[in-house]
């Protein structure tokens, strides 16, 4: 018999869990980090107008004027969920949903503005309008990207799983050096070195310090 959410022990939600995140290497990733916590209870952080614009502003995208919040937002809560199913995969190696991946070739199918260029004081420059994207198309963006990635073998192998408990966001690696155990050192690696360092600060059952293996931000 399964354990009911009330079993569980509650765990508080901090302001910097529901912070949205731009840091997971892609634009795809950055849709999927808009839920936070993944192993337990979610954390939405992408759930009202005022939230998708700021996702907007974060990521680099500008949307034309009229367009649905409401609809737009249910439309980037199902094509997140399934990035994180076809991305994940890459990380755990299961085989994403069929309806997923048809979800995402749907919605690539839409075709981004043309860049247009304008003459200004300073010379040729990119027409801010031409930047502007309709709620299709920013769909298709995020969902053109999420196939550049799975479709690049150096970043897909690059992909890692946080290992922070409460985190596992989905991340690309940078190149070279070892590979990162979390998102960021800034967050999850100094919660866990923190969480380490209790632990070995605090007395055991039989009265020895714990002293466990050292925790490092490197996976070994």
């Amino acid at each position: 018999m399964g354990v009911s959410t009330q079993d569980q022990p509650r765990r508080r939600v901090t302001e910097q869990q529901r912070d949205l995140r731009f840091d997971a290497g892609a634009l795809c990733l950055n849709l999927v980090a808009t839920v936070g916590r993944r192993p337990h209870i979610p954390v939405e952080r992408m759930g009202d107008a005022a939230r998708l614009e700021a996702w907007c502003r974060g990521v680099g995208v500008s949307l034309a004027q009229g367009y649905d919040a409401a609809g737009l937002l249910a439309s980037l809560h199902e094509l997140r969920t399934a990035a994180f199913d076809i991305a994940s995969s890459a990380v755990d190696g299961h085989a994403p949903a069929p309806q997923a991946i048809a979800l995402v070739n749907r919605l690539a199918r839409i075709h981004p503005p043309a860049p247009q260029m304008e003459l200004t004081a300073d010379g040729p420059r990119s027409s801010p309008d031409s930047e502007l994207l309709t709620a299709q198309e920013l769909l298709s963006v995020i969902a053109r990207d999420l196939i550049d990635l799975m479709s690049d073998d150096a970043r897909r192998s690059r992909m890692r799983a946080c290992a922070g408990e409460t985190c596992r966001m989905i991340y690309v690696d940078t190149p070279g050096g070892r590979p990162r155990k979390w998102c960021s050192m800034r967050r999850c690696g100094n919660q866990a070195k923190a969480a380490s360092h209790r632990r070995r600060s605090s007395p055991s059952q039989d009265g020895d310090p714990g002293a466990g293996p050292k925790d490092s931000p490197w996976t070994p």
